[in-house]
């Protein structure tokens, strides 16, 4: 029976499509309209000297519709909403910080006006970084909240109080959710009510339920009156909605949408939960037109939902439960795999695979898990990166979006169960257009739901890679041994 089409808003039926090929697409970025030339010598600096093409779309998208200075959208209008779904390794953090520090690079009086929240404490770290690269030396102020440093300190670093009341000491504010909706209810003078960008990365993690008491959290205190003597009511914001007399006649901060994600939902209902004023949407997501030798075009698999890196050559190995750890052995020891990050399902099968890769020795192995402290964590990535560590075992929640460079290979221990899920780990290799190879053990029982699920999203070209069991025959006995010594430990 032919599929029913969920009626699509025309912004998401016709989205503005942004190359794929990170490499043949690079931008000078002095061929980007409208930067700062103080923006430019910073990039320089930082060794940029192209844009990827996202960046290239959107940087100038926004700063467009700030031209007139941040009190007001372009034209005294209020600007679109924007939404970004581009494969992750695209350069999407870049594309939100350049154009955000220049429009807030001439404001006089420090408020809270870009705000961008992340799911996990490292993206938020890592984005707090790139926008202190970009802001040093401006006078704007980056603070990053994620329940690292206590409350008290916390509110310390976002709002002093002095004689003629509260003021804020930050621009720019990084936070994960869970920190921000505290901030929010509890920190005398922490006000949202300038706010000029809410930027929300990963965002189809931020809409599902859990975050979605916090978005609306956020826009309440962007459209809260102020209760003081009236000093702000020049620049008090009405709800969203039509431009009538009355809300027109005095400037008001609009409040913009920016959202960022790998897999930025189809799903209609839930981005209406976001409230989205005329958006638009930028996709690097999309399937390519082919032409045929006459000349007509065939548009070529319509269901192309998520875009993967280029530079990805994806494989699955058909397997039983016991083989698992020692395919991830062979690959390792016999076939000498480096830099490798390996995904499974759980905490505890991170933690127990971590333990028996140690005790069979010859792989330099770390876990990556919620365990850790973050510290730690930043230290795991470094050595990693350095090549100290051949093996980095994690689980989704803690490695997603994490930009750890140099993954030459991701092995899917545990073959996941969503489609997002396995755009999200194996995206962690083959970033900024370089090549990466991403091999996914999966049980026999598994491997028909394991491949619809990739055809459903378009995902043809995996090849099937199976591994005799007489190349795995040398690492049997030395993997029973570290077995026994394992379950000794573990007692």
């Amino acid at each position: 029976s032919p599929q029913v089409q969920p009626f699509l808003p025309q912004w998401l039926a016709e989205p503005k499509r942004v190359q794929k090929r990170i490499k043949d697409n690079l931008c000078p970025i002095r061929d980007v309209p409208g930067i700062h030339p103080r923006l430019l010598k910073k990039l320089q600096m930082n060794g940029i000297e192209s844009f990827f093409p996202v960046q290239a779309e959107v940087i100038p998208a926004i700063l467009q519709s700030a031209s007139n200075g941040y009190l007001m959208g372009q034209g005294g209008y209020r600007p679109k909403d924007i939404c970004v779904s581009a494969p992750t390794g695209s350069g999407k953090t870049l594309a939100f910080v350049i154009p955000i520090v220049q429009v807030l690079l001439d404001r006089v009086v420090c408020h809270v006006r870009a705000l961008v929240v992340l799911p996990t404490k490292e993206l938020a770290q890592q984005v707090s970084k790139v926008f202190n690269v970009y802001t040093d030396g401006t006078g704007l102020k980056v603070v990053l909240i994620t329940g690292q440093k206590s409350f008290a300190k916390e509110q310390e670093m976002l709002v002093q109080k002095k004689v003629t009341g509260y003021c804020s000491l930050a621009d720019i504010v990084v936070a994960t959710p869970g920190r921000l909706t505290d901030h929010i209810r509890q920190t005398p003078g922490f006000s949202l009510t300038q706010l000029r960008f809410l930027i929300i990365d990963e965002a189809d993690r931020m809409i599902d339920d859990m975050h979605q008491n916090c978005l609306n959290q956020i826009v309440k205190a962007a459209f809260q009156v102020e209760d003081d003597s009236g000093s702000n009511m020049l620049f008090q914001r009405t709800k969203p909605g039509p431009v009538t007399a009355a809300s027109s006649c005095s400037p008001q901060i609009p409040l913009q949408k920016l959202l960022f994600s790998a897999t930025l939902t189809q799903d209609p209902e839930k981005l209406q939960q976001l409230d989205l004023f005329q958006p638009r949407l930028f996709t690097s997501v999309y399937s390519e037109k082919k032409t045929l030798g006459d000349g007509t075009e065939t548009e070529q698999d319509a269901n192309n939902k998520y875009t993967l890196p280029e530079g990805l050559s994806q494989c699955y190995v058909p397997c039983d439960l016991n083989s698992k750890p020692l395919l991830l052995l062979y690959f390792m020891l016999t076939m000498k795999f480096t830099r490798v990050l390996c995904f499974t399902n759980s905490r505890e099968a991170s933690h127990r695979l971590f333990l028996l890769i140690q005790a069979f020795g010859g792989v330099t192995v770390a876990e990556f898990s919620s365990r850790l402290r973050p510290s730690e964590r930043q230290r795991t990535i470094r050595e990693f990166e350095q090549g100290k560590i051949q093996l980095l075992i994690s689980t989704d929640a803690t490695a997603r979006g994490i930009d750890v460079k140099g993954v030459n290979y991701v092995i899917n221990y545990d073959a996941p169960q969503f489609i997002r899920t396995y755009i999200h780990r194996v995206g962690r290799t083959a970033r900024a257009g370089r090549a990466g190879v991403a091999f996914s053990l999966v049980l026999r029982i598994q491997e028909r739901r394991f491949l619809r699920m990739l055809r459903d999203a378009g995902i043809r070209d995996i090849k099937k890679h199976p591994v005799k069991g007489r190349s795995l025959k040398p690492l049997v006995q030395q993997y029973e041994g570290a077995l026994s010594k394992l379950e000794r430990t573990i007692k």
